[in-house]
């Protein structure tokens, strides 16, 4: 991959922002960072440069859905209504559709700055059920388009066998989600495999929720990925807690923390509606909450207790889940909305004389990062994953106010992404759009004429 440098005027690195910075990346690790050098022939000039983002949960699939679900039915629309549409494209989209429209979302993602991607996946089987003979050919696709895209990947293969708790018969349209324990051990070996040949791939486990899985399942997928990731939805939908309540007499992250060994190793996608003592008591645990604020509004979900979570030093990242939107500022500016709406303030989530947009990019960053086993950060071993933001509409500002413009007001853009050293946009574009784009115009064609 050779050798490239950078001359930064700002640069975030891992204790703050440094000025003047020289930034030589060799075979996509940070070979070196130097701070207040003058540039030097040959640099290339940067004025700010910041991390990548982690995205700790997407189903790609569903990206194919964006903008098709904003009809008002006969009666009231919520996740429930939602989800009957999700399940008409799960069910008719080939593995060549699945990975035209996952590398069209992939590079959306890289667009907007993020540069490692959690995969919730759970589209497994065939249209009719039945796995195909390759039990991890969907995995495979989303893996195919992670490469051809050039984002690191997670992938949490997910195990979903029932219908609601208590270990209720599945529907017929869930159907392609569907595995028993046997089957989904080869899909693990098989994704397994699949990683062996891809740098920076990581595979975890995603039991889908307490409604999916029965407590034994849960244990022995949770058993199946050693020290690697475990993401679990929880606790999104009110009538997910009432059911969870009638099945077991606790709530779902309640059920949780008093039946698994919670840690950091763990996500709790949502976490939406939790009690205080809920919250805290994860808060304590280590186990990140996976938050995905434009998802969860565009559900109509509910709003995460982010002040009693943070006072508690609890740990989130950002997930564009649905992939109604894909957008770093977009997430975390809905998620501080939010908040400054339930709490009727301003700035709610910093701290002190911090700045906003400096502590939710912080928290994302980390929280992302521990989620999906992943490195980030920029400084010398890391590797070289970051983002340059194009700021010429706000040349005058400086350092958290940059980070606050960009979250809250948009002047300033994404310019280019770096993934393991390699430049995958160029001035807000990727290399490979003419290629991906039309591509995945023709399946939504088709897959909407069908």
């Amino acid at each position: 991959m050779g050798t490239v440098t950078l001359h930064v005027k700002s640069l975030l690195g891992q204790n703050g922002w440094l000025k003047d910075a020289r930034l030589t990346v060799t075979n996509g690790k940070i070979a070196s960072l130097e701070t207040g050098c003058a540039a030097r022939p040959g640099d290339e000039h940067h004025n700010v440069i910041v991390p990548a983002m982690p995205n700790l949960h997407s189903h790609a699939f569903q990206r194919a859905m964006a903008g098709l679900a904003e009809m008002r039915g006969t009666g009231s629309d919520s996740f429930w209504s939602w989800r009957t549409n999700m399940y008409h494209f799960a069910l008719s989209m080939t593995p060549d559709d699945v990975e035209a429209v996952a590398s069209q979302l992939y590079m959306e993602m890289l667009e907007a700055g993020f540069s490692r991607v959690g995969e919730f996946h759970y589209l497994h089987h065939d249209k009719n059920g039945s796995p195909f003979a390759n039990i991890a050919e969907m995995a495979d696709r989303v893996a195919c388009a992670a490469v051809a895209t050039g984002i690191d990947l997670t992938l949490l293969p997910v195990f979903y066998a029932h219908a609601g708790f208590g270990g209720t018969a599945p529907t017929d349209g869930q159907r392609r989600f569907i595995n028993s324990l046997d089957q989904f051990e080869k899909l693990i070996n098989g994704c397994n495999n699949t990683a062996k040949n891809h740098d920076g791939m990581v595979v975890g486990v995603a039991p889908h929720s307490l409604r999916a899985v029965t407590p034994d399942e849960l244990a022995a997928v949770s058993q199946m990925v050693g020290a690697n990731p475990i993401h679990i939805h929880i606790a999104e939908q009110l009538l997910e807690v009432n059911d969870c309540i009638s099945w077991s007499g606790q709530r779902p992250v309640e059920w949780l923390l008093n039946h698994t060994d919670l840690s950091s190793q763990w996500c709790l996608i949502h976490a939406t509606h939790m009690t205080d003592d809920e919250t805290a008591r994860m808060a304590q645990t280590g186990a990140i909450a996976g938050l995905c604020p434009i998802t969860e509004g565009n559900l109509g979900d509910g709003t995460f207790p982010a002040e009693t979570f943070l006072a508690q030093n609890g740990k989130f990242g950002i997930g564009s889940d649905s992939n109604v939107q894909i957008s770093i500022p977009s997430e975390l500016r809905q998620l501080e909305y939010s908040q400054r709406l339930h709490h009727h303030s301003r700035n709610a989530i910093a701290n002190v004389s911090s700045s906003t947009g400096r502590t939710l990019f912080d928290h994302a960053l980390a929280g992302g990062a521990t989620a999906l086993a992943a490195d980030t950060g920029i400084s010398a071993g890391k590797t070289a994953n970051f983002i340059s933001l194009n700021t010429d509409e706000a040349s005058y500002l400086s350092e958290d106010h940059i980070l606050d413009a960009w979250i809250f007001a948009e002047t300033i853009t994404v310019g280019d992404v770096w993934v393991r050293g390699k430049k995958v946009v160029q001035n807000g574009r990727h290399i490979a759009r003419n290629h991906i784009a039309p591509r995945f115009q023709t399946t939504m064609r088709n897959l909407l004429a069908s």
